[in-house]
């Protein structure tokens, strides 16, 4: 469902994302984690398009995100770290928007929103306005939104931010649940214990390459370590820093 075929993406005259290739199918939950700047926010925003890579190929469910962007945004859903809502609408006036911007059938939108009010436990503050929720309420009421209806590919950016224990509980099973469902779940996380728990296999990226990508056995058989992800993740992550750092490797 997302292909990414040698993407690079440059700022200016700085390489961002560099010739990152990578699959991830129907079905799966996939971690992507990397260092503060190793580019995961710009590759995901390409994966939405919301930036396009300077060269290279992003495909969403078969369609090039700059060829045929529509069809392929048609499929997703993103949310970002930090929430976004309109602030002068109620969190039920804001899930009946996304509604309509999907152009669902009314029944079935208010059917899917109803389910969504439950599933996040909205009820208590969803006809308020949303100038008036706490970064938890808002971050319960963006996944609602994110899945209203019911999309192939769900891609998320640090999901776990300012939310209390039980709200991450539920994240996870939400996750699992659309993943069992066929939904392709990507995760960018810095939480590393997330991503052990959840994930089916597990991308690092570091100064915007792929550093390694497969399921946490995979992993620690390429660090040689049978230690936990954190260990895995700080060794493959110094190698890669000192293979940038070494001239010799640069030529």
């Amino acid at each position: 469902m997302i292909e990414l075929i040698e993407v690079t993406k440059y700022y200016g005259t700085k390489k961002a994302v560099d010739r990152l290739s990578l699959s991830v199918e129907a079905g799966e939950l996939f971690a992507c984690l990397g260092p503060n700047g190793a580019g995961k926010t710009t590759t995901i925003k390409m994966m939405c398009g919301l930036l396009f890579p300077t060269s290279g190929t992003v495909r969403i469910g078969g369609f090039d995100i700059l060829q045929q962007g529509d069809q392929a945004r048609e499929l997703i859903s993103y949310v970002p770290d930090q929430p976004y809502l309109y602030e002068k609408l109620t969190g039920r006036e804001f899930l009946q928007f996304i509604a309509d911007m999907y152009r669902m059938p009314a029944t079935h939108g208010r059917r899917r929103i109803d389910d969504m009010i439950a599933l996040f436990g909205l009820d208590e503050f969803v006809d308020e306005l949303t100038e008036r929720y706490s970064h938890g309420m808002k971050q319960r009421t963006v996944f609602a939104a994110a899945l209203l209806h019911e999309p192939k590919v769900l891609i998320v950016d640090e999901p776990t931010v300012g939310l209390d224990p039980r709200s991450i509980r539920l994240l996870k099973d939400v996750f699992r649940s659309e993943a069992r469902r066929g939904t392709t779940v990507f995760v960018s996380t810095h939480s590393l214990d997330l991503a052990q728990e959840l994930a089916d296999r597990i991308g690092i990226i570091d100064h915007g390459k792929l550093v390694t990508c497969g399921t946490l056995d995979t992993l620690r058989e390429q660090a040689m370590l049978e230690g936990s992800l954190e260990e895995i993740f700080l060794k493959l992550t110094a190698e890669a820093e000192a293979e940038v750092s070494n001239p010799v490797n640069q030529r």
